[in-house]
């Protein structure tokens, strides 16, 4: 069966608020960020990179090992923000998922902590949508080559990959699959390519996009 790989924030969910308020939540507990905060919008920036290139970023003065040991318990509390508020799936998400899940295969590609996927799938009830699922927190690779991990892992011969980034189409050439930009989401990408402007016309597009794939 051909299959499509989602990457996740800004493709199938607006999860901003719920990571903010995890992120001030931790900041607020060390005097040393002096009252830091951030908004939905600024998390929103982030969505996209590994948790390593969101924190360097966000916490630039503090020791590397700081730094990483505040990631990490940002991470755990996003995933205790999202289990018990969610995120805002964009509309028609589900219907659209039961769609595609009867004519292909569906998996998730993030550049996620480890427990992010398992929050969204805990709170919304999505995850018998999907076959597989990998990211960077688990494996410690990029999205390309976590993309390659779930291709091989699941013996797929014909795929595209859904996602909202000029990330997630770097992520795709160094996979060597097909992208699909999701025009709704964060980010702009930096290509001329096939792209929807809402979940709902991913049916649609996706049977458009195999019947032209190369058998």
């Amino acid at each position: 069966m051909n299959a499509i790989i989602f990457d996740v924030d800004g493709t199938l969910w607006d999860s901003c608020q719920a990571v903010a308020n995890a992120w001030n939540t931790v900041f607020n507990r060390y005097k040393e960020l002096n009252g830091k905060t951030v908004t939905a919008e600024v998390a929103k920036s982030f969505m996209g990179k590994t948790s390593e290139e969101i924190f360097s970023t966000l916490l630039p003065d503090l020791e590397r090992q700081k730094m990483l040991s505040i990631m990490e318990e940002c991470g755990k509390e996003e995933e205790v923000e999202i289990a018990k508020n969610g995120g805002k799936l964009f509309d028609n998400l589900e219907k659209t998922l039961q769609i595609l899940s009867q004519k292909y295969d569906l998996y998730i590609v993030s550049n996620c902590q480890a427990g992010y996927v398992e929050a969204f799938f805990a709170y919304h009830k999505l995850e018998k949508y999907f076959k597989d699922y990998e990211n960077s927190g688990r494996t410690g690779k990029p999205k390309g080559e976590n993309i390659k991990l779930i291709i091989e892992r699941n013996a797929i011969q014909k795929c595209f990959y859904i996602g909202d980034t000029q990330g997630d189409y770097n992520a795709t050439k160094v996979a060597g699959i097909p992208f699909l930009y999701a025009k709704y989401g964060f980010g702009t990408v930096d290509a001329e390519v096939p792209f929807i402007n809402s979940i709902e016309e991913l049916p649609e597009k996706a049977d458009s996009l195999f019947q032209h794939m190369e058998p």
